[in-house]
C-alpha cells in the first residue's frame, strides 16, 4: 500500500478555486436580490418571503431547463455570459405561458475542473437576465466533478419559481374558433435546434466559430444571440385580461408547442407568409436541404412566442406589443377541428 499523502486537489477538486468562484459570483448575485430575499449567498438553504397581499389564491408555477448544445458554441467562442441569460429567459417564458410572474431562480453549474473566471461569467449572465425580469437569483450549486466532463466544458441547468393568482391562470380553455393567433418575433435560434445547426455550419459548411455568414454576421454572433424574454411585454396584457392562450416556441417548434395550449375541438391555422423568417433559418435549410416539415419541428422559424386573443382584441394587442418594442404579427386563427396545428 502506498504511503503517499493525497489531498482533494490531487483527486481533481480544488476547494480554493471553488471559494474564489463564489467570491467572484457574489456581486452579480446580490444585484438581483429583492426585499423578499432573506438569506445571503452561501447559506445551506435560500429563503424567500413573497408578498402575497395582491393575491386571493396564489399558485406557485415552477420549471426546470437547460441550455442544450448551444453550450458547445460558447465553449468554442470563449463567450460565457450569454448562456446564463438564455437559461433564465427560457425559464421565464415557460412559466409566463400559464400567466406566472417570476419570483426567484436557482442554477446548477457542473464542470470537470473549475475555472473561477468562466463560472463568474456564466453567473454574470444569469444575473443580467434575472435583473431584467425582476427575478431574484437566490442560490444554486457549483459542482466540480473530475472525469465527468471534457476539459473546457461545463453543463448548466436552471430552476425557476413564479406566482399567479388562481383566477388568472392561463390554460387555453377559453379559446374559441375565430380567435386570432399573434406571433412575437424571435431573434434567432433561441435555445433549440443547435445539434442540427452545429452539424450544418461546422461540418457541412466547414465554417469556424469566428467565420462570417452570408448575411453580415459571424457564426458566433448568430448562434449566441440571447434567447428573448417576452414577459415585460406580455404581463400588462395579462393584467388586462386580453389573452386566452399562449405558447413558448421551443423544442418541437410551432407545431409541437402551440398544440400544448389548444383545447379539444380547436385547430390553429398558421400562414407562414404573415411573418418574417430571419435569414439564418433560410441559410440552414439550404445548407442541409432540410425538409420544410423538419424545419418547423426543429426551429422556431422566427416566432418565439404565441398569443391567442379574441378577434375583437387583436388589433389592440398587436399595437400594444409594438409599443412595448416587440415585433408582432397576426399569423393565423383558431378554427374548429381536430386539435393540432396546420402551417400553410
Amino acid at each position: 500500500m502506498s504511503e503517499q499523502s493525497f489531498t482533494y486537489r490531487d483527486a481533481g477538486v480544488d476547494i480554493d478555486a471553488g471559494e474564489r468562484a463564489v467570491q467572484l459570483m457574489k456581486s452579480h448575485v446580490r444585484q438581483t436580490f429583492t426585499p423578499a430575499v432573506l438569506a445571503d449567498l452561501g447559506t445551506f438553504g435560500a429563503m424567500y418571503a413573497p408578498d402575497l397581499s395582491a393575491y386571493r389564491e396564489p399558485v406557485l408555477v415552477s420549471s426546470a431547463d437547460g441550455v442544450g448544445t448551444k453550450l458547445k458554441v460558447a465553449f468554442m467562442s470563449g463567450r460565457h455570459t450569454t448562456v446564463g441569460q438564455d437559461l433564465v429567459n427560457h425559464c421565464v417564458d415557460d412559466i409566463l405561458v400559464q400567466g406566472a410572474r417570476a419570483l426567484f431562480f436557482m442554477d446548477y453549474y457542473a464542470v470537470g475542473r473549475l475555472d473561477p473566471l468562466v463560472a463568474a461569467q456564466v453567473v454574470e449572465g444569469l444575473s443580467i437576465a434575472c435583473k431584467a425580469n425582476g427575478c431574484a437569483l437566490i442560490g444554486g450549486e457549483t459542482a466540480e466533478m473530475p472525469d465527468m466532463y471534457t476539459p473546457g466544458e461545463y453543463d448548466l441547468a436552471g430552476f425557476i419559481v413564479g406566482l399567479v393568482d388562481r383566477a388568472r391562470i392561463v390554460t387555453g380553455a377559453e379559446m374559441r374558433p375565430g380567435d386570432a393567433v399573434i406571433g412575437l418575433a424571435s431573434n434567432g435560434l433561441h435555445t433549440n435546434g443547435y445539434s442540427l445547426a452545429r452539424k450544418l455550419i461546422f461540418e457541412v459548411a466547414g465554417l469556424g466559430v469566428h467565420d462570417p455568414l452570408p448575411f453580415d454576421e459571424t457564426v458566433a454572433d448568430a448562434l449566441l444571440r440571447v434567447h428573448r424574454s417576452y414577459a415585460p411585454a406580455v404581463h400588462p396584457l395579462l393584467a388586462d385580461g386580453l389573452v386566452r392562450g399562449m405558447a413558448h416556441i421551443t423544442g418541437g417548434g410551432l407545431p409541437g408547442n402551440l398544440v400544448r395550449s389548444l383545447p379539444e375541438g380547436c385547430r390553429a391555422m398558421l400562414y407562414a407568409d404573415r411573418w418574417e423568417t430571419p435569414p439564418l433559418f433560410h441559410y440552414l435549410q439550404e445548407l442541409g436541404h432540410v425538409p420544410e416539415e423538419d424545419m418547423y419541428r426543429t426551429f422556431n422559424m422566427g416566432v418565439g412566442y404565441v398569443l391567442v386573443v379574441s378577434p375583437a382584441d387583436a388589433e389592440e394587442v398587436i399595437a400594444r406589443l409594438r409599443e412595448a418594442g416587440e415585433t408582432a404579427w397576426a399569423i393565423g386563427e383558431i378554427a374548429a377541428g381536430a386539435r393540432g396545428v396546420t402551417i400553410g
